[in-house]
């Protein structure tokens, strides 16, 4: 297991939708411990903290430098690629990644022989998709003995007041070309929902780390006329003209209301198993997955390496340490008896 030294933990992004939550649970469990940091430097100090930069890779190491007690860092915003990461691992900083973007988070999990090096822990897929669409189709994949297929079923709140950075990043990944066809599925308090085929990282993660042949990830809002206008434009949205335009109106429009769920089917021959996952404002939950991670690295109970979240035993049961934070999971089909 990882030795985990006193220091503080740096919030990257800690000002921002996710970040703030991140922060101030962190805050509550670690007074005095939490740095919140970013690009943005005057409302990073206005919080105390301090301005970084994962652009300049060079200028986050020296950051962490300066500190000198970091132990771990929460990246709420994506780099451009995996030079942050490798400032944190290498210096044995623990490293807790929100992002959602597949290329970023593998490229982080190339890293895996300097993490484990230097007795460092990063852990990927953090979140609610990727995250707890993980754990969920853990759930399933174990539940019928090791699926063939795993679908996974994302209900986004389309009056949530989502950050730029992630109504960006969807808008941006709108116009990656269709790999499956559209599924309707059942979805706890919206009832008969299809979702359209989105590249959520998970279904490129999951083949790897629980040996499914096929997961595929659907996206749909709790605004039925937003999802079909989203999804009609999506052949549209490879022009950067017309992402700009959308990115521009969904910031904008807020006609639903902030709540989310997830669904996980999980098959293998005629065997099936179905768990789903309901809550509110899928960013403060995002950095409330975060904030539980964090903890359970700075309590020195995940081993060094790179992980996913679905790979670490100690985070299997996250969803229900979310319960008093409205987050509600339930098992969906009729699990066989004996």
């Amino acid at each position: 297991m990882t030795t985990v030294k006193s220091g503080r933990v740096l919030v990257v992004g800690g000002y921002g939708a996710v970040g703030a939550t991140v922060a101030g649970t962190l805050g509550a469990w670690f007074p005095g411990r939490v740095v919140v940091a970013g690009r943005d430097g005057a409302r990073a100090l206005r919080l105390g903290g301090v301005r970084v930069d994962v652009t300049d890779p060079a200028g986050f190491g020296r950051a962490l430098d300066d500190l000198g007690d970091v132990a771990a860092v929460v990246l709420c915003v994506e780099p451009p690629d995996a030079a942050v990461a490798r400032a944190c691992l290498g210096r044995g900083v623990h490293l807790v990644d929100v992002g959602a973007t597949r290329r970023l988070l593998d490229g982080v999990a190339e890293l895996q022989g300097a993490a484990v090096g230097r007795g460092a822990t990063a852990v990927l897929s953090v979140g609610v998709a990727p995250g707890l669409t993980n754990l969920l189709a853990l759930r399933a994949h174990e539940a019928v003995g090791g699926a063939e297929r795993i679908d996974l079923t994302v209900l986004l709140g389309a009056g949530e007041r989502h950050g730029a950075d992630a109504v960006r990043w969807t808008v941006e990944h709108l116009a990656a070309p269709a790999t499956a066809h559209p599924l309707r599925a059942e979805l706890p308090g919206y009832g008969p929902r299809t979702a359209y085929p989105f590249p959520f990282s998970d279904q490129y993660t999951l083949p790897r780390t629980l040996g499914a042949a096929r997961v595929t990830t659907r996206l749909c809002l709790d605004s039925r006329p937003l999802t079909s206008t989203l999804f009609a434009l999506r052949r549209a949205a490879r022009r950067p003209a017309v992402r700009r335009a959308l990115t521009a109106l969904f910031r904008r429009v807020h006609a639903g209301g902030d709540g989310f769920a997830v669904r996980a089917d999980a098959r293998r021959g005629d065997l099936h198993a179905a768990y789903a996952l309901t809550g509110r404002a899928q960013g403060r939950v995002t950095g409330l997955v975060a904030a539980h991670v964090t903890r359970e690295l700075l309590a020195g109970t995940l081993p060094a390496g790179v992980h996913h979240i679905e790979q670490l035993p100690a985070l299997a049961r996250l969803p229900e340490a979310l319960a008093g934070h409205g987050v509600a999971v339930r098992r969906l089909d009729d699990p066989p008896e004996g």
